[in-house]
């Protein structure tokens, strides 16, 4: 069994085994990508939205038309229409807060043909979703030793069966391009089921995976991320923050999320800050950036460049002030620091074996999946 988040990555605390465990599934709080549903308490007749919201394996879901007119709440099993068969799922939001999710994920209500909600799980339904959970984990391993055989440069990361055990979807990662061909051919023969080739990124497999991240609480990916903006070492300069691979590493191996959280109160904080490149000429010689603390307003500058000496803490209109003053040609007797600031020492990384580099983290564009519907998400019998 794997380590997701419930059981097999369902949200379930339980292994369910019947109909009537289906309350296992009622919302525990730590399911993958959950939502608040903070309208619960509004009477039934101001949620007459006829989609819900259904969850599947780990950061999988969908929008589904209830057109049964069935009593649905968070936390029913029901069996939803696939291609082909019927699949299993939970439900995970009803009522008018669905519409805000579809405006978030820029779907129109009107506009979009949604799949429909057959009916609430019978026990057949449950249990054969059982089976079909049960061979994830052996599907996986069998998989990834078939693909190590034929020599792909993929990894297979995860297994995901429809609930009707007729389809299985294999999520791989891969940095270039993969002729799978001959290994959906093989998975369809060995595992007699019709399979679906997905490739996800680093940053999806580490939120269907799930984990604890460096702040102590569980990885955004997996709570509540679902577009993933890229993140360049650009947002660790403009934070002064130290350059360290191993600190701005998150658990999929780039460069952590929240580095872009509070990227742009920074980056309207520095408008009007002076180029840091810019020396300041004084009489004592040319003084050079070190540090700058964004929100006091403070700029550290100091008489050596490369090794921090002597160092002056000024406010960004003394700065400026300088800087106008030495482009009229005249230089200041020296740097007024400002009195009672505590000075912390200039942190400046430096990875004398040369193992890591920053710009492993970034995205590469040219190793990006491209949308070939033909190759790299592919459906086979």
């Amino acid at each position: 069994m794997n380590s997701n988040t419930g059981y097999n990555g369902r949200g379930c605390p339980k292994m369910i085994k019947d109909a009537s465990d289906a309350s296992a599934c009622v919302d525990t709080g730590s399911n993958k990508l959950d939502t608040t549903d903070y309208f619960s308490d509004i009477p039934e007749t101001y949620q007459n939205v006829d989609i819900v919201e259904i969850r599947f394996k780990n950061t999988r879901k969908g929008f589904f038309r209830n057109v049964n007119n069935l009593k649905l709440k968070k936390g029913d099993i029901v069996a939803v229409e696939a291609n082909p068969g019927h699949d299993i799922g939970i439900v995970s939001l009803t009522g008018v807060l669905v519409m805000r999710q579809l405006l978030c994920n820029n779907i129109s209500p009107e506009n979009t043909e949604f799949k429909k909600v057959y009916r609430k799980a019978k026990p057949a339904d449950i249990e054969k979703w059982m089976e079909a959970m049960s061979l994830e984990h052996s599907t996986m391993i069998k998989s990834r030793q078939i693909a190590e055989e034929l020599k792909l440069e993929m990894k297979i990361g995860d297994v995901e069966y429809q609930g009707d055990a007729t389809k299985a979807i294999f999520y791989y990662i891969a940095d270039d391009r993969v002729d799978f061909r001959e290994l959906i051919k093989i998975l369809a023969d060995r595992f007699k089921v019709r399979i679906e080739m997905k490739q996800i990124g680093a940053r999806q497999e580490a939120g269907r995976i799930g984990g604890i991240g460096s702040c102590g609480r569980e990885l955004c990916c997996s709570t509540w991320i679902t577009n993933f903006v890229s993140v360049t070492t650009n947002a660790a300069r403009f934070q002064e923050v130290s350059l360290n691979p191993q600190k701005l590493a998150g658990q999929c191996g780039k460069l952590k999320c929240c580095l872009n959280y509070e990227l742009a109160a920074y980056i309207d904080a520095q408008k009007d800050f002076p180029d840091t490149s810019i020396v300041l000429e004084t009489e004592q010689g040319p003084a050079y950036h070190q540090k700058t603390d964004v929100f006091k307003r403070y700029m550290w500058y100091s008489m050596q460049k490369d090794m921090p000496s002597e160092i002056a803490c000024l406010s960004v209109d003394q700065v400026k002030d300088i800087i106008a003053r030495n482009q009229r040609g005249e230089k200041v007797k020296k740097l007024e620091s400002i009195e009672n600031v505590n000075i912390a020492p200039i942190l400046d990384y430096q990875n004398s074996a040369d193992e890591e580099s920053l710009s492993r983290f970034e995205d590469n564009p040219a190793a990006k999946p491209k949308n070939n519907k033909n190759k790299n998400h592919r459906k086979h019998r």
